[in-house]
């Protein structure tokens, strides 16, 4: 329909005036449908008015006016019949722009077999064609996911003699080992790309080493290392951190450190990532001592400690029941430019209740609300819980106390502990401030009163019972 379209538009064009300038101009009018039943009447009526126009000197116009005609149009086989209707024209010649912003029209719009048509016919022009034209497509071929296409592409900038650059060979590369069965596919293209005029650069053999790196062949990826070195490519930081990478991926993390300390001795300064690497990797193998040294390290080689790094230690520390040594790490964040976060000081309370020490817990949990952290309700429902188990009731109202203050809500679970421990106790005085504080408290969707309220309520019909039986 959008030819047939097109085709109407035009022939209505054409046929409007009998004083047509020599240099006619296409211009849109409304569009006019029809059935079917026209077509054979209008590719008739199209023949005759061609031959009309070209009896009658009449032109379409400059190359450069379809040339932006074709680039005005949305819609890409509009653009295409604009195009195929202007190439049939006698001794009129397409631009070079016009295949090109053609091809990319289509490319864009997935009309692959299209894009092949225009490009076997921009073969047998006489235009020479730029490179550009080809990295464009591999990007498209790339981002569409169609990694058979970008290789093809590659052969088909050969055959019009376009030397290729690294950024095409890059391109390609990125896009066939995004796919673990084109990752063969990508070696063998780099292995022959100097054959076809373009030399592998630094990113070439990042983009290899991360492939074989992720699909677990890590003595490919120290050959590619090393080949690089030997041709006299300098590696980066990108290449010494895929390769660290790769290392504690197989739980080899002293190769890694010592491939972090000849990547300092060749005078690289590591980023982050490459530290958050090792120091992840050094506190899963229970390398705390390490890596306590290598974030104490970290600002003298160049590289501040971010909270990431601070985060990954305290973690690993608390995860090996040493949050004493976690207190440590937070206390001197601030010293090294670094301020703690929600997540550091979660982290350290769980570790802090998981050893029982409650009290130091609860410090933590006074010194987060005052900068304005909210304590997830599995922190402070740990810290009241362990309070309770070890009878320390006052402190455990404290946390409550604390959490109310700051506009907090316990969870039910929190209160049912508070107050089977009150109740269970006797105490007059702390059951009724007990239920003062749950009348204060801000009703929210983790705290359900009503729990609260029947466990009272079974509470007092038991010790009702108890005393019937009794009497």
């Amino acid at each position: 329909m959008i030819e047939r379209v097109f085709m109407r538009r035009l022939l209505h064009g054409i046929s409007k005036s009998s004083t047509l300038p020599r240099s006619f101009i296409l211009w849109r009018n409304p569009l006019l449908h029809f059935s079917s039943s026209e077509s054979s009447h209008l590719e008739s009526q199209l023949r005759h008015q061609e031959q009309e126009c070209s009896s009658s000197g009449y032109s379409i116009g400059s190359p450069a006016r379809v040339q932006k005609l074709i680039a005005s149009q949305s819609d890409p086989l509009l653009a295409k019949e604009i195009f195929d209707f202007a190439s049939r024209q006698p001794d009129f010649h397409l631009s070079y722009a016009s295949f090109q912003i053609l091809i990319l029209k289509l490319a864009r719009a997935k009309q692959f077999t299209l894009v092949d048509d225009v490009i076997i016919r921009l073969k047998s022009s006489r235009y020479s064609v730029t490179p550009s034209l080809f990295l464009n497509l591999i990007k498209i071929y790339a981002d569409v996911d169609i990694p058979d296409k970008a290789l093809k592409t590659f052969y088909t900038m050969l055959e019009f003699n376009c030397k290729p650059s690294p950024k095409h060979l890059n391109c390609i590369l990125e896009a066939l080992v995004s796919h673990r069965n084109y990752i063969r596919a990508a070696f063998d293209l780099f292995k022959n790309a100097h054959r076809h005029g373009v030399l592998p650069n630094t990113k070439s053999y990042n983009i290899l080493m991360r492939a074989f790196c992720l699909d677990g062949d890590l003595s490919i990826a120290y050959s590619l290392f090393n080949q690089m070195i030997k041709r006299d490519l300098l590696p980066d930081v990108e290449s010494y951190r895929i390769l660290m990478q790769g290392l504690c991926r197989k739980s080899q993390v002293n190769t890694a450190v010592d491939l972090l300390e000849d990547m300092l001795n060749k005078g690289f300064v590591p980023d982050a990532l490459s530290y958050s690497t090792l120091l992840n990797a050094l506190c899963r193998k229970k390398k705390l001592r390490e890596a306590y040294k290598l974030l104490c390290r970290m600002k003298v080689k160049g590289c501040n400690p971010d909270i990431v790094h601070y985060n990954t230690v305290i973690l690993g520390f608390c995860r090996e029941g040493r949050a004493a040594d976690s207190c440590k790490i937070l206390e001197d964040m601030p010293s090294n430019g670094c301020m703690p976060n929600l997540l550091s000081y979660r982290t350290l309370v769980g570790g802090l209740c998981d050893q029982g020490m409650h009290d130091e817990a609860k410090t933590y949990v006074e010194e987060m609300v005052s900068k304005g952290f909210s304590p997830h309700v599995s922190v402070s429902h740990g810290l009241i819980k362990g309070f309770c188990n070890v009878g320390k009731i006052e402190e455990a109202c404290g946390v409550v106390e604390l959490l109310l203050k700051n506009r907090e809500a316990p969870h039910s679970d929190s209160w049912l502990i508070i107050l089977e421990m009150i109740c269970e106790e006797n105490d007059k005085v702390r059951t009724q401030n007990a239920l003062q504080d749950i009348l204060k408290m801000e009703i929210t969707r983790h705290t359900r009163i009503v729990d609260a309220a029947a466990y009272l309520e079974g509470y007092v019909i038991g010790k009702i019972r108890a005393k019937s039986r009794r009497q």
